[in-house]
């Protein structure tokens, strides 16, 4: 498979309490640009306006969403989906054993078993002046496991991958549609985790004789 896993650096999270006071809606992005003393046209500016705009973009059905920007918001999201008292796992695409995952070829060299995930929360890091990630859930039936992956340049990567066995009620809008030439509901959707992106999912249960 021809992949690439790029690896990008993004911003610490704040506490929790700075973060709440920072605004973040549509109606505040001509302060919010002021305040990061950004462009509306400028990358970071496009990026900010993006982001915000993907956000407050009303849920797909199934969805479940929410952009935290500290940890603790991250945690109450996950409490809220997968529940409060649950242990959890956190699963994520390994570092690259080279300096640079470029694109290249890949061998797969060995899948998991299907990871335990009855519920699951992926949180995708977002590139903004502090950290704020996009997390969701998508009830419509999953399959997650990793895949150990080597590459022509000889690297070698443990991915996390995940596949959305039902895309019926997807937005047909979606790039990946036209990028793989299907329409919702043709075929399961498959991808993997680039590195620093995670998906949370409840510890096994205790199997007792």
């Amino acid at each position: 498979m021809t992949l690439q896993f790029p690896i990008r650096e993004y911003a610490n999270f704040l506490p929790k309490k700075v973060a709440d006071d920072i605004p973040f809606s549509k109606s505040q992005i001509p302060s919010l640009l002021d305040l990061f003393s950004l462009t509306k046209y400028s990358p970071q500016g496009e990026d900010m306006i993006d982001i915000i705009n993907q956000c407050e973009f009303p849920p797909n059905k199934g969805e479940t969403k929410a952009c935290p920007a500290s940890l603790e918001s991250m945690l109450e999201f996950v409490h809220s989906v997968i529940g409060v008292e649950t242990k959890y796992n956190i699963h994520s695409t390994s570092y690259p054993t080279t300096s640079d995952a470029r694109l290249q070829n890949y061998t797969v060299l060995d899948i998991s078993k299907d990871i335990y995930a009855p519920k699951w929360v992926a949180c995708h890091p977002r590139p903004y002046p502090y950290a704020l990630y996009y997390c969701l859930y998508l009830d419509i039936g999953s399959k997650i496991f990793k895949v150990l992956l080597k590459g022509e340049d000889g690297d070698i990567m443990s991915s996390l991958g995940i596949c959305q066995l039902d895309t019926s009620d997807m937005n047909p809008s979606h790039f990946i549609f036209n990028l793989l030439r299907m329409k919702p509901g043709d075929a399961p959707m498959c991808h993997f985790f680039h590195v620093k992106h995670v998906l949370w999912v409840p510890s096994p249960p205790i199997v007792t004789r």
